[in-house]
């Protein structure tokens, strides 16, 4: 029995099914697909797609000759992110009934280590056994009490699709990977765009010359950052909201986008009945097969923590499947799990920083190549943006690869593959070796791998 078809229990369901399992699935939401169909990876990159392509349009100079359309809104390309909310619900639902997976709608609480109370919107019980049990639950935002989420102009990652009005400007409190996203989309809207950042650069985590590029094209396209900042209270109005700062400073917005952490949805599982705790962010921890202290139960996904990804909780329930049927667990997550940033331009990248290597005293080489200098990225008007290989200096292993510009996400999956090889099959002069389609993004990374190897000692 899992509880939640976001990817980790859309990941654990199917893998047991196909291991001849009985497999319920109970999920609240009257559609399945979790947090990552209905409020966060689909409809912000859904969102996002719309939006670059919006600012391609706008800039490309072939539609010059014509009178441009009007401004488009928030709630214009809403439309479009809603259609493939319902096509991905669809699709994975359909998955549940060819794989023969019992569907229960409700919410689940446990009653034991192997029973789970189901309650229906009708608000009537259900009660479910089963000798194994997978918390797949996901994550919320957090929401700190300070602040009034039931004000209309004061939002959250999950209810900021439900803004109607289109502001004109907007304050994001939280400048990680969905603040920076959020801020690309409305930024690119043309609404004047605050971020207000806890830390002292964006995004931290990234190479630093990958994240201080989309510090400096949040800053060239008018996006206004503000570093090393806290809120002390929000203060609420009829027509916007003022946030007050531990600093003494105040900013005045339209609306409040709150995008600060995020919270494992595991406060109404009721884990006393199976002696289970949470850690203060909701989360549970468990060993390398994703069991948690209760040994018949399993967790997976965002209600674990770290990666915190889409693409690793499929990969996670995947495993968990196979440690449940197998009594072990052989196969491990990746390591080297790549990071895709969906802001305009798109960040990605996969492998070790400069920053470690320096900090490990690895020798190293970079290979980088600019965008500009492609011919696809000619043909599509997409020329801002590089790619960053690094090398070891003497093995010529490839160690990192980083990126920034658009299709950075997929781009970046060519370097993972031979990252992934083992032995002398991981070597920068793969890329020098191997013949391209010309013109591609792709080519990027021969162009890379010859400055690279150009500047070796």
């Amino acid at each position: 029995m899992i509880i939640g078809t976001g990817p980790g229990g859309e990941g654990t369901a199917m893998n047991l099914a196909k291991s001849n399992k009985k497999v319920a699935v109970i999920e609240r939401q009257q559609a399945v697909g979790g947090g990552c169909v209905h409020w966060g990876t689909i409809p912000s990159k859904a969102l996002r797609h719309s939006v670059s392509r919006y600012i391609e349009y706008k800039a490309n100079p072939l539609f010059n000759i014509t009178e441009r359309p009007g401004r488009i809104t928030f709630a214009d390309i809403l439309n479009h992110t809603s259609s493939v909310i319902s096509k991905q619900s669809s699709l994975r639902s359909s998955f549940y009934e060819r794989n023969r997976i019992d569907l229960f709608q409700g919410e689940a609480s446990f009653v034991d280590k192997t029973t789970v109370n189901v309650q229906h919107q009708d608000g009537s019980f259900e009660r479910l056994s089963a000798p194994i049990i997978v918390i797949a639950t996901g994550s919320r935002p957090y929401r700190p009490k300070e602040i009034d989420f039931n004000h209309p102009r004061v939002f959250d990652s999950d209810t900021i699709l439900s803004l109607k009005d289109d502001p004109q400007r907007i304050l994001i409190y939280g400048a990680g990977v969905i603040g920076c996203e959020y801020a690309s989309i409305f930024k690119g809207l043309g609404m004047k765009v605050d971020l207000v950042n806890t830390r002292d650069r964006l995004l931290a985590f990234m190479d630093d010359e990958i994240s201080d590029a989309l510090s400096y094209h949040f800053w060239n396209s008018g996006i206004f950052i503000r570093h090393n900042e806290e809120f002390d209270h929000v203060e609420t109005k009829d027509d916007g909201i003022i946030m007050h700062m531990k600093s003494g400073k105040r900013v005045k917005a339209d609306c409040l986008l709150f995008a600060n952490g995020r919270t494992g949805n595991t406060d109404t599982l009721n884990l006393q009945a199976i002696g289970l705790k949470a850690d203060g962010r909701g989360q549970l921890k468990v060993n390398e097969s994703y069991q948690t202290e209760v040994d018949n139960v399993y967790a997976v996904g965002d209600v674990i923590g770290y990666p915190s990804l889409a693409s690793a909780a499929f990969d996670q329930g995947r495993i968990c499947a196979d440690a449940i049927v197998q009594g072990e667990c052989k196969e491990k997550l990746i390591i080297d799990i790549p990071a895709g940033i969906y802001t305009i331009p798109e960040m990605s990248s996969v492998g070790k920083t400069e920053q470690q290597l320096t900090a490990a005293k690895i020798p190293y080489e970079v290979g980088r190549a600019q965008f500009k200098h492609l011919a696809r990225a000619q043909i599509a008007g997409t020329d801002v943006g590089s790619l960053k290989i690094l090398f070891h200096s003497e093995t010529k292993e490839v160690l990192g690869v980083h990126c920034f510009g658009e299709r950075a996400s997929e781009i970046v999956h060519i370097g993972q593959a031979i990252m992934e090889q083992k032995g002398s099959g991981n070597n920068v002069e793969y890329f020098v070796n191997t013949t391209f389609n010309y013109p591609t993004m792709a080519e990027a990374y021969r162009v890379a791998a010859l400055n690279g190897l150009n500047r070796l000692v």
